[in-house]
């Protein structure tokens, strides 16, 4: 039984704030807005930073590679190591260390810094910084799913993730946004430091959620079996493979977001704060989406709205890589927001759904292989390609690329056609 189940239980039907009546889910939600914007800042900022440094397209995608390698490779140990340890603690030990890794950006982009150590030891201290930083999303990712279900009651899922995947996008709006214009503005070294306060008030907002209960007893089951469960979940629950399958391929064609800086840059002449605004407006596209979903659920025909969205992200990021015009980039990039909202809200209420309690951890470090790390890994498929065919060519071909895929999809996956949220 969840520790939820004690809860009062507030009806979600015509009360799209049912969710953030929870004393304890609007704590959650604060921290989870206050990550995401941090590391949204963040990653910003440092492909700014090192873009200027390099002046070198397969930078941007070697940034993706770094934080991708750790991320990957550790998925599984962190979702078995958070099933069986206490959510909120954990999620508090991951913001000790992205706090210390926006510190190191801190000192080591400073103009001291740049004044004297060599570019190469600067990169290669902001390319370490990043692994770390691919080390903690690991765990994060599956502790913050995990612990959402632990303070809402079941029959609030679907309302939670909504409002859950609002504070993401918000975060996702307002930190590029922020950073590219306190770069332009104040520069490196405050800019950095803001990310830094965030983190602290993520730390803060953690502290008024009270330590949840472990379900996963790990006694007597071999750690092999327990690291692969979450995948043989996945591959046995249809519904959730192939809503993970469609959103991978989407993400890793479409990732032209990693080239957004050459094309601030180059393409459009827009600078740093261009770049923000660019940075930001899919998520504003999605943060618009994402709060009329929580007046307006995707129950029905859910799977054949969550094709008709990715469908609306590949030609959309077509678009955005043929366009010119700064204005038409970024409503091509908005657009963009608005149909990855409504694949947001659909996929992660597949999960919260179909996941038991017990292994939310493994099935989110599985989800986080299938959708999380593909945006690493599609931000060094967009560099190579870049480096090989021309930025331009490259963002054309993800966005083919995505448009194929979905019509494949479509008809190798009925059970995805026929998906029904209930």
């Amino acid at each position: 039984m969840q520790e939820t189940d004690h809860l009062e239980s507030i009806p979600s039907r015509n009360d799209p704030y049912a969710a953030l009546r929870h004393p304890e889910f609007r704590h959650y939600i604060i921290t989870r807005f206050a990550i995401v914007f941090a590391l949204n800042m963040q990653s910003t900022l440092v492909g700014w930073k090192i873009y200027e440094l390099t002046r070198d397209p397969l930078s941007l995608g070697l940034i993706g590679l770094a934080e991708l390698i750790p991320a990957l490779s550790l998925a599984l140990p962190a979702g078995h190591y958070v099933d069986g340890h206490e959510k909120r603690n954990m999620l508090l030990r991951c913001e000790y260390i992205y706090a210390a890794c926006g510190l190191s950006y801190v000192v080591f982009t400073s103009g001291f810094a740049l004044h004297h150590l060599s570019l190469a030891l600067i990169t290669g201290i902001i390319y370490l910084t990043t692994f770390a930083g691919g080390v903690v999303r690991a765990f994060n990712g599956p502790t913050s799913f995990s612990l959402m279900s632990l303070v809402v009651p079941r029959e609030l899922y679907p309302n939670a993730t909504t409002w859950s995947s609002s504070a993401w996008q918000s975060g996702a709006v307002l930190g590029p946004l922020t950073g590219g214009l306190l770069y332009a503005w104040t520069g490196t070294t405050f800019s950095f430091g803001t990310v830094v306060l965030f983190h602290l008030l993520a730390m803060i907002s953690l502290a008024f959620i009270r330590p949840k209960p472990v379900f996963y007893k790990k006694q007597g089951e071999k750690v092999w079996a327990s690291l692969t469960e979450g995948i043989r979940f996945v591959f046995r629950t249809r519904e959730v493979l192939g809503a993970l399958s469609l959103d991978m391929f989407a993400v890793l064609f479409g990732g032209a977001v990693a080239l957004l800086p050459v094309y601030a840059d180059k393409i459009l002449h827009v600078g740093a704060e261009g770049l923000g605004a660019l940075r930001a407006a899919p998520a504003v596209g999605s943060c618009v989406t994402l709060l009329l979903l929580a007046f307006i659920p995707l129950n029905r025909k859910a799977g054949l709205k969550l094709l008709g969205a990715v469908f609306g992200f590949g030609l959309s990021i077509l678009v955005f890589g043929l366009s010119r015009s700064f204005l038409l980039s970024l409503g091509a990039l908005f657009l963009s927001g608005v149909c990855d909202g409504v694949s947001v809200v659909i996929r992660n209420t597949i999960l919260q759904l179909k996941t038991p309690d017990e292994m939310r951890g493994r099935v989110s470090a599985v989800h986080s292989m299938f959708v999380g790390s593909s945006n690493e890994f599609g931000s060094f498929e967009s560099g190579v390609t870049a480096r090989w065919m021309g930025t331009v060519p490259a963002v054309v071909f993800g966005g083919c690329m995505t448009l194929v895929v979905v019509l494949a999809m479509y008809f190798v996956s009925p059970s995805l056609r026929k998906l029904q949220l209930k």
